[in-house]
């Protein structure tokens, strides 16, 4: 997807209702999640030029109408797949209020690659670990308060199938949104030399682009060599110079 195509994923609508993107890996009970937030207040297409299912869905919260986006389920953001490169660029371009991301709490750590690549992106992130009954089945443990405190950004537990969870996460969404809670995520931070090349690269990212997207993210792709991304977006020269 180039930047002209940008202008087509536009998920504001006329009343400007907060835009909550649901992110997570295949099988972690996201489009429950998605069922149980929005009900039957929901509809589903394609998205612009691509063959991927679009699903989108509303709820009323304390008199509020939030706008739900089901993004596909992707174990990345490098964009290997159209699925992943969709739900990339939703979370890039569109700037959701809040990217909810769910994880699968009886495998968390592999859930946790995705997590720290959106918390890269955003500081506007919530972490909705479910199947918790599933992980006690299993005699799996999480400390969701201790996850919170080195994650940086809030944590829900939650068996979206039940339904347990769900309020406390309307809850959490609503109080990020107006500023009660501020995720300060704690993002990865690299070898020296790789820091100090992100250091060299943002102030020249940000020249060229501005702060609609995170010149840290960007520059990261750029030392990793992922040009498909950043090349419609960045000068040539600025890439050349970075490689």
């Amino acid at each position: 997807m180039d930047g002209s195509d940008l202008t087509l994923l536009n998920h504001r609508n006329s009343n400007e209702e907060p835009v909550i993107a649901l992110a997570g890996n295949p099988n972690t009970g996201k489009s429950t999640l998605f069922n149980a937030l929005t009900g039957l207040h929901q509809h589903t297409g394609n998205w612009p030029g691509k063959t991927v299912l679009h699903s989108r869905g509303h709820y009323v919260y304390q008199g509020i109408n939030y706008t739900v986006v089901d993004l596909p389920g992707t174990y990345s953001l490098i964009a290997n797949s159209i699925d992943e490169e969709v739900a990339r660029d939703f979370i890039c371009f569109q700037k959701p209020e809040v990217t909810v991301v769910v994880a699968d709490a009886t495998c968390l750590e592999r859930n946790l690659n995705l997590v720290l690549q959106i918390m890269e992106i955003t500081s506007q992130v919530i972490l909705a670990v479910n199947l918790m009954d599933e992980a006690r089945r299993k005699k799996i443990t999480i400390d969701d308060k201790e996850l919170q405190r080195r994650l940086g950004v809030p944590v829900v537990p939650m068996e979206a199938r039940q339904g347990v969870g769900v309020s406390e996460l309307k809850d959490t969404i609503a109080q990020v949104i107006d500023r009660r809670i501020v995720p300060h995520p704690r993002l990865v931070r690299y070898e020296p030399d790789i820091e100090d090349a992100i250091a060299l690269l943002e102030p020249q990212i940000i020249r060229a682009l501005g702060d609609g997207i995170s010149a840290r993210w960007l520059s990261l792709r750029i030392l990793e060599g992922n040009l498909d991304i950043v090349k419609n977006f960045l000068p040539a020269s600025l890439i050349k110079e970075a490689v």
